[in-house]
Formats: structure tokens, sequence, C-alpha cells
């Protein structure tokens, strides 16, 4: 006998409930949505995670995600994750996250707009942090990593704003008064990766001479700016 036609959909969120870790009773009260970038996505009201259950669509060209990246650790890049987020300060948990959704950890994704990489560097990012080979995992998420911490010290450490700064660039969060700026990519971009940053904590003080902090005065505002090349004296 056929199965109901919505029967499949219930087995199917059932079993990323259980894979997610969620209890078997909240599943009935599961809630789905899909983002403006085609994903369509389970939440637990209870919890406010939420798990991916189709991938982009392909005529997006961005790195498609996966029915089960959102739920399963991809624990790959783990080591080098760690490694550059001690180094500069940043939390584990939020680089992995980024690092998932944008690019769902394909280190030869690349964008319609030229961002490349595991941490979807544009060309000038890349040049800014001395990134020469943006698809070589490690460099990547050391310029990923460092790009971060610069965004966590100019909003004083608020990851929402450092997170739409990563997606929309500074100067949208500035023109909006450091806000999260009212585009929806931006917002479902900073909703995406918070609900998959696993929050490991705070990582150990990133080790002293590997990266150099220059601040400017600029339209008499201080801006900070990190490199791995030692500045001329």
């Amino acid at each position: 006998m056929a199965l109901p036609p919505a029967l499949p959909r219930v087995v199917l969120f059932l079993t990323l409930a259980v894979a997610a870790g969620w209890p078997v009773d909240a599943a009935a009260q599961l809630r789905t949505r899909i983002d403006a970038n085609g994903v369509e996505w389970i939440t637990n009201p209870a919890s406010g995670k939420a798990a991916a259950v189709q991938p982009l669509a392909a005529t997006t060209g961005e790195a498609a995600v996966s029915r089960t990246s959102a739920i399963s650790h991809n624990a790959t890049y783990d080591d080098l994750i760690r490694e550059h987020a001690t180094r500069y300060d940043v939390n584990p948990g939020l680089v992995r996250a980024v690092v998932q959704v944008e690019s769902n950890f394909n280190p030869y994704a690349v964008s319609p707009k030229g961002a490349q990489g595991l941490m979807q560097l544009m060309p000038a990012t890349a040049k800014q942090f001395g990134v020469t080979k943006p698809f070589d995992p490690s460099e990547n998420i050391r310029g990923g990593t460092a790009y971060l911490r610069q965004l966590l010290d100019r909003y004083g450490n608020d990851k929402r704003l450092a997170l739409a700064a990563y997606n929309a660039g500074p100067g949208a969060v500035d023109k909006y008064g450091e806000t999260v700026p009212p585009y929806r990519e931006t917002r479902d971009y900073v909703a995406r990766v918070d609900a998959v940053d696993d929050d490991e904590g705070t990582a150990r003080p990133r080790a002293a001479g590997k990266l150099y902090k220059i601040v400017e005065i600029k339209d008499g505002r201080e801006v900070i700016t990190y490199t791995n090349v030692k500045p001329k004296k």
C-alpha cells in the first residue's frame, strides 16, 4: 500500500530531529520555513535550534547545503579552526558556524561575487590578511578568523553586528547606525550562523607576535585593522 504523500516528510522530520538530539516528543512541535536562499529548515521551538532539510537550488550558484550538514558535526577542519580561533581569540564554534554557512565545508567554493574558499573571502579581504592561497584551508580559515576578530573588535564583541558586517560589509552596518542592516539576505545569514553556532566558549588568548594590530584615525574615528605583515616603522 502506498504511503500518504505527507508521511515521508513526517518520517524525514522525525529522523532529522533524532539525529539532531532533540527529544522525540518535541518532533510533533517542529516548524518549517524556507529562507531567502531556498533552504528549507525545521526548527525546534523549545531549543531554538534549526536543521537544514534540503540543499540550495542549483541555479543559485552558491555552495549547496546538504540535508545533513546542519545536524551532523563535520570535524574535517576542527584542528585548523581551533588553532586559528585560539590565535585570534575567537570562539571556535562561531568560526565553524561561519565555515558551514559560507561554504558547507567546501574548500573550493566560489560565490557569484567572487568570494572564495571555506570562509568565502573576497579577494580584497584575502589580500588584507595576507592570504595568497584562498583555497588552502589553513590560509583561508586564518584570514577569515582574523577578519572576524577585526569585526568583533570594531563592534564591541557584538556577534550579530560582526556577522552582519562579514556578510554585507562594515559600511552597511555603519550606514544603519551600527545595527543589522534591513537586508533579508543579511538577516537570514545572521540567523543561520547563530542556529548552527555550538558556542564552545571563549578561545585561549591568541599567541603574541603572530598578528599585528594597526590603529588609525579616519574621519575622527578609530579604525582597527590586522595584518600578518610587520608594519614598517
